[in-house]
This record gives structure tokens, C-alpha cells and sequence, in this order.
């Protein structure tokens, strides 16, 4: 009876790891055409207005949590595609990027789901 518990919970554990890291991959694709995208997203002026600050980093492997966006050079590089919009009101998600990784991260924690 123990060991069958213990592997309910290993087996949870896993899924649940395994899964969390897909969460902060976050190799970006910009797409010319607003329904090529999985979110539309416009750039604001103030990190106050945007509900995700984003770092654009040099290589995939520093993409580890959430606003460290790696652009690829290729779609199917990418884990999400991005159309970026020309007003505020056409976008899924207003994101402002900023100049060091540390200021990365949720201003609005409930467009996370866009990033999922």
C-alpha cells in the first residue's frame, strides 16, 4: 500500500515538474500576419502600462522565466508566436521592454494565461 503511494506521488511530482519547466520556456516567433499568432501584442511607452516587462536575451538557454524572451529566427524554433499590433485596444498583451533581466516579470498577473 506504501509503495503504491509513493509512486502516485513520484509519478505527480514528475508531471508537475516536467510541465512547470514549459512554463518559463519562452523562444518567441514575430509572425507578419495577426492570424499566423497564438498572442497579439503592442509595445508600450511606460513599464506602468504594460502588464508583461520583457528582456530580449542573446541565446535561448538564458530564456528561464517569465519577460526573458529569446526571438528565433524560425517558427517552429518557437514555442509562441507573437503579432505585433499597432493600438493598444488590438492586443492580447501590452508588453514594455526593459533594459537589464532582473526587471523582467508580471506587472498583471492575469494575462499570464496567454503565456501558457
Amino acid at each position: 500500500m506504501k509503495i503504491r503511494f509513493f509512486f502516485k506521488v513520484l509519478v505527480l511530482f514528475l508531471v508537475v515538474f516536467f510541465s512547470s519547466n514549459k512554463v518559463f520556456c519562452q523562444k518567441v516567433y514575430k509572425v507578419k500576419y495577426q492570424y499566423q499568432a497564438d498572442v497579439k501584442v503592442f509595445s508600450v511607452k511606460y513599464d506602468y502600462q504594460a502588464d508583461l516587462k520583457v528582456y530580449n536575451v542573446n541565446y535561448d538557454y538564458q530564456a528561464k522565466k517569465d519577460g526573458l524572451w529569446f526571438f528565433t529566427k524560425y517558427d517552429y524554433q518557437a514555442d509562441l508566436k507573437v503579432f505585433f499590433t499597432d493600438y493598444d485596444y488590438q492586443a492580447d498583451l501590452k508588453i514594455y521592454f526593459v533594459d537589464y533581466d532582473y526587471q523582467a516579470g508580471w506587472n498583471n498577473k492575469s494575462k499570464m494565461h496567454l503565456l501558457r
